[in-house]
């Protein structure tokens, strides 16, 4: 893991170099409205549900509708505002894509995300602003947002990869809560909560993922493509938790202490499990002078289900973040093969 961290950071800090202060400030300022873009599209698909769901209900206890038709028709409006928040999310996806482009000079060339949002999903978030003097509550809440560098690890290396170092990428998005786990302290939290991770792979000398029955391997495509928009995805819905310690000065007003998280140095330990939601590969070429796009999504093999370790150190708000896989991305290959991902991690309360 060492010669991983060692590898990917170079890469990182020499992409990242060129951001100046001054930029990372309106980055940072440009991609926290795009999160909360991101929050108000569902809270308002979901409160628009709920009102249109009590609606059907009261119809129904009116006798004007059946129950059967009750439930039909709930299925109905339902996948229809689900529908909407991916097509209004995928807007601002697009928005963070062409962001992360301009300030960090590294791709990701999805602009087709899908979203899987539930719902009843738990995705509102607090205001944590209180009074100077008050401090905050002792949980608290967090958007989160992270991308950066994406790669497999084979046989316990990243060198000499099949995937493009720069050009392969995740993003990851979600809501955390932090809890003090002190009284008295302000150096340990609990941070738990849930999100998304889309970790993206570019297959190097045109090659392409092709599932043989028993195994998913790379084989080269008969037709040139184009390198950086031919791509393969996988989604996950993630549920991480970390310990975060916080070295965030604590005050004392009239005897009382006042407690402030992310306000200095601070790092956290952990992981996460998650779910594969979906599997797709993008292809990109020209024949006769037309530009053809095809898009699979299919089993390929991924495994269903994920688990694996993460960190992150940093200052504030933003920090560097780690996260590896400990299994297999494939089910039956025969070399297994684990994702990893480095990168930049904003946590905005």
């Amino acid at each position: 893991m060492q010669r991983i961290i060692l590898y990917i950071s170079m890469a990182m800090l020499a992409t990242c170099a060129k951001v100046t202060a001054q930029e990372t400030k309106t980055f940072e300022q440009q991609a926290k409205e795009i999160a909360t873009n991101i929050k108000t599209i569902t809270k308002e698909e979901k409160d628009a549900l709920k009102k249109e769901v009590e609606a059907i209900d009261k119809a129904v206890e009116n006798g004007s509708m059946t129950k059967e038709e009750a439930e039909k028709t709930k299925a109905k409006i339902a996948e229809e505002r689900a529908n909407n928040i991916e097509t209004k999310v995928a807007a601002e996806e697009e928005k963070l894509r062409e962001l992360v482009n301009g300030n960090l000079d590294f791709k990701s060339t999805d602009s087709t995300a899908n979203y899987s949002v539930a719902i009843n999903a738990p995705l509102s978030i607090k205001n944590n602003k209180k009074n100077k003097n008050l401090g905050e509550k002792r949980t608290t809440s967090q958007f989160v947002f992270a991308t950066g560098f994406n790669n497999l690890v084979t046989n316990g290396a990243i060198a000499n990869s099949d995937f493009g170092y720069l050009r392969s990428t995740f993003y990851e998005w979600g809501v955390t809560w932090n809890t003090r786990l002190s009284n008295s302290s302000n150096l340990l939290h609990l941070k738990y909560g849930l999100g998304f991770q889309y970790n993206i792979l570019h297959a190097t000398d045109n090659r392409i993922f092709e599932d043989t029955g028993d195994q998913t391997v790379l084989t080269t495509y008969p037709i040139d493509l184009k390198d950086n928009k031919t791509y393969f995805k996988n989604v996950y819905f993630v549920l991480p938790v970390h310990l975060e310690f916080d070295f965030s000065k604590t005050n004392e007003k009239d005897g009382k202490k006042i407690f402030k998280s992310h306000k200095a140095a601070r790092f956290g330990i952990g992981g996460f499990v998650g779910v594969n939601t979906n599997s797709k590969q993008f292809l990109r070429y020209e024949i006769d002078g037309k530009k053809i796009k095809e898009r699979t999504k299919a089993d390929f093999n991924v495994n269903d289900f994920t688990y694996g370790l993460s960190a992150y150190i940093g200052y504030k708000q933003t920090s560097l973040y780690l996260k590896y896989d400990l299994n297999p991305m494939f089910k039956n290959n025969a070399i297994d093969q684990n994702n990893v991902s480095l990168g930049i991690r904003f946590d905005w309360n």
